[in-house]
């Protein structure tokens, strides 16, 4: 695991020490109202904020919940799409009129972290506060999530979650599967697929490696089950390496072979819930809205990340944190209240039980979807999100997204010397 930690310095220190130190109890305190003389307005930037599925309106509930338990704080939700997310940040920033907190996705939030004034949250909240509100996290879950190159905590973490297969229950049992032996492998979810694809009408498998966020979480997930790395220990990128190229040519054999579609994310989610695709694989997130769009037509049910062979799948996760970039002395204050009452005991049993992420906090993993299980079982061995060194990081991520896994995954390009570009053109950003 040492490729996924480099640049993960002390900057957390503190908040590991706390946990192994402090109650969980004491972080419970975190939704007490602000004792402010003056009210306050806030802006918030968020992706999920506006969605019109259970994320966004769970995420409006948590908005006005916060805002019923601290009356003199007004939080203005300024609504961004999710690939759009650190550009806007930037863009805001330039401009001299950045939101006082935003949600940036974990691909982007290294480079948001060295490029722009994301303030410490630990110094806004103060050491005996920050200590609390974080013994309450899962261990495993502080361990995971400091940022990259981030010499102190920036990003608080909020909506997580890591890559499942969804499957049609209904296609399986059509196809002469058995929906209680999910695949657990690579090669048996090609076998699936081909099942499915030979005795039904529909669709075998699509795997989102290619992300409509632009996020490589599940390009990461894949690479690191099939051993390898996308970046080294040493902090060099590893592109182009043997199981980075492994894994994208499993994935594109998917589609040779027939048995995945050769379609953007949005198509392949059309499919399946109107049932004519057998199997997706994407972020546990979309649970819910994948749930609703299956009532009444067919069984929905979740497995964890096939594994490459014998090597035990690694998933890393997908979401976002929370970060704070007020200027000013009380609305830092108010923007720490809020980052704080967001991720507290009570508002990770509602992403939990409402949004479909994961209970981040010890006092919420009881409130998952039972068919979160395995994913909230998986948050023990959570693979820490490797960003590209430098500033320009998420470039790097689009590089590696838009210039190699789309036409490897679904084009059909060779993936050794598609990979070898990439890896150049990443190499060259700093």
């Amino acid at each position: 695991m040492n490729s996924h930690h480099h640049g993960r310095k002390a900057g957390w220190g503190i908040v590991l020490v706390a946990v192994t130190t402090l109650l969980a109890a004491c972080g419970q305190n975190s939704s007490a109202p602000v004792a402010a003389d003056d009210p306050v307005t806030i802006t918030f930037l968020s992706y999920t904020y506006g969605q019109t599925n259970p994320l966004g309106k769970g995420i409006e509930k948590l908005i006005n919940d916060f805002q019923t338990a601290n009356p003199k704080i007004t939080v203005k939700p300024q609504s961004v799409p999710t690939a759009d997310a650190l550009t806007k940040l930037q863009s805001e920033v330039v401009a001299g009129n950045p939101p006082d907190v935003a949600q940036i996705g974990w691909s982007k939030v290294a480079q948001a972290s060295q490029t722009l004034p994301l303030r410490s949250l630990e110094e806004v909240a103060g050491t005996d506060e920050w200590n609390k509100h974080m013994a309450g996290f899962v261990p495993s879950v502080l361990k995971a999530t400091p940022v990259a190159g981030a010499k102190k905590p920036v990003a608080m973490p909020f909506m997580m979650a890591t890559p499942v297969v969804f499957y049609n229950a209904d296609l399986f049992t059509a196809a002469g599967l058995d929906p209680a032996q999910p695949p657990k492998t690579m090669a048996q979810l090609k076998q699936a697929a081909q099942a499915i694809k030979d005795k039904t009408e529909a669709q075998g498998v699509y795997v989102s490696a290619v992300d409509p966020g632009k996020s490589d979480y599940l390009t990461q997930s894949l690479v690191n089950s099939a051993g390898g790395a996308l970046v080294s220990s040493s902090g060099e990128v590893t592109v182009d390496s043997a199981p980075v190229i492994t894994a994208l040519s499993t994935i594109q054999d998917l589609t040779k072979s027939g048995v995945q579609p050769a379609v953007d994310f949005a198509s392949a989610q059309s499919a399946f819930n109107s049932g004519k695709l057998g199997m997706l694989v994407t972020t546990g997130g979309g649970l819910l809205t994948l749930d609703a769009a299956a009532k009444g037509k067919f069984a929905l049910q979740v497995a964890p990340l096939p594994a490459f062979d014998n090597l035990p799948a690694r998933p890393t996760f997908s979401g976002s944190g929370l970060t704070v970039v007020a200027k000013d002395a009380a609305k830092a204050k108010a923007a720490w209240k809020f980052v704080q009452y967001m991720t507290n005991d009570e508002s990770f049993k509602l992403i939990a039980s409402q949004m479909g992420y994961l209970p981040l906090r010890t006092a919420a993993e009881s409130s998952a979807d039972p068919r979160l299980g395995s994913a909230v079982k998986q948050m023990a061995d959570l693979v820490p999100y490797t960003a590209f060194p430098g500033k320009q990081s998420n470039q790097g991520v689009v590089i590696l997204q838009d210039d190699a896994v789309e036409p490897i995954v679904l084009r059909g390009a060779d993936p050794t010397a598609t990979l070898r570009a990439a890896a150049a053109k990443i190499r060259g950003l700093n």
